[in-house]
């Protein structure tokens, strides 16, 4: 599994708008093929800062199943007019799980 880590960064005016579109968004990524998991969390010292955080079985579920989905649009209708900036997107894999 990988974890694609989304940093995103919001106008100062739209945290309430953009998280209600983040929770609006949940089933489009629940039903996305190889999505295993999603969460958005806030930055405490950033506060227009979040990290939304999902799991897929694989990179390209994300890379081409998912961006090249019409879910993926829609994800972005709803959250993309709060964006200050490009969100930041990297992928990682897990090496140690302590626990």
């Amino acid at each position: 599994m990988i974890y694609e880590v989304a940093e995103l960064y919001i106008r100062p005016e739209s945290h309430t708008a953009f998280q209600a579109g983040v929770a609006e968004a949940v089933p489009l990524f629940r039903g996305a093929k190889g999505c295993v998991s999603m969460r958005l969390d806030r930055d405490i010292e950033t506060p227009d800062t979040y990290h939304l955080v999902i799991g897929w079985e694989t990179l390209e579920n994300h890379t081409v199943d998912f961006r090249g989905s019409e879910d993926f649009h829609a994800w972005r209708a709803l959250v993309g007019d709060h964006f200050a900036r490009p969100p930041k997107v990297e992928h990682f894999a897990t090496v140690v799980d302590g626990f």
